[in-house]
């Protein structure tokens, strides 16, 4: 059997890679990245005012993290965002898939959907205040308009493409209405509609941060203003930090649940 040469073996579009090269790959630009900050930071190239070493930012989680402000913090993002998610997804995906799946759905919907998602959620976060407040309902309401409208169009998107042929056969078979959609019509929608989640709950952490930066007390985001405000670079980076380690937390768990219950999307991956 002939070798296969770098060009071939790894540059080819599709073709399956070693676990370890998967592994190893992105250790190296994880690795490259920390190399360079440490380069630049523990030089004194770059001043400590403006981008901490990674002794700082290590240092400030340990003391946020022992007097318990981190933990809370973290509980407080965590239940306004999954509470603004989960109300969001509800009722959104069903939305979707009958927008996608029925004419009449989508022509009576899509205008006002698509008038609503390119409305700047930030720029209505004064008005909620004025009239929520800046509680935990705020929040919430924040996330839900901030991702609301993008799943609808997603999601009818992804109902949308399932291939008519799928429903021909089936009235054939002798299904009904009713068994098109809930066996055909969802089930072939459900591997874009956990794409879509993935893809929408990035989108909640940037309007959650958004939200507790304009107005909290509580959060994430309040505890990187509050550094900000303190001339506390590092603290800025725990923030950043945790929220990404959350999100990539959040992400896998996606990839896990899809798994589980799409286990044929895995074959031939």
């Amino acid at each position: 059997m002939a070798t296969l040469s770098f060009m071939d073996r790894y540059l080819t579009p599709k073709l399956a890679i070693p676990k370890k090269v998967e592994m190893g790959a992105g250790i190296v630009v994880a690795g490259s990245i920390l190399a360079l900050w440490m380069l630049v930071s523990y030089t004194g190239y770059a001043s400590k005012d403006f981008l901490p070493s990674p002794t700082d930012v290590w240092t400030s989680f340990n003391d946020k993290a022992s007097d318990g402000s981190l933990r809370k913090h973290i509980g407080v993002s965590l239940t306004e965002i999954y509470l603004g998610f989960f109300l969001s997804s509800i009722i959104a995906v069903p939305i979707g898939i009958f927008m996608g799946g029925f004419k009449i759905v989508q022509s009576a919907l899509e205008p006002l959907v698509n008038f609503m998602r390119y409305l700047p959620v930030t720029s209505m976060i004064p008005l909620l205040i004025l009239w929520i407040g800046i509680g935990l309902e705020e929040k919430i309401a924040v996330i839900f308009l901030g991702t609301f409208f993008q799943q609808i169009v997603m999601v009818s998107d992804v109902a949308r493409g399932v291939q008519a042929d799928l429903f021909n056969v089936s009235y054939t078979l002798g299904a009904t209405r009713g068994q098109i959609v809930t066996r055909v019509l969802v089930p072939a929608t459900l591997s874009g509609v956990m794409d879509t989640l993935r893809v929408t709950m990035g989108w909640a952490w940037t309007f959650l941060v958004v939200a507790e930066l304009v107005a909290s007390n509580a959060g994430l985001g309040y505890m990187i203003l509050q550094s900000m405000r303190g001339l506390d670079p590092a603290g800025i980076f725990v923030g950043i930090f945790v929220i990404g380690f959350l999100g990539l937390i959040t992400d896998l768990a996606f990839k896990w649940v899809k798994r589980m219950i799409l286990p044929w999307e895995n074959v031939g991956k």
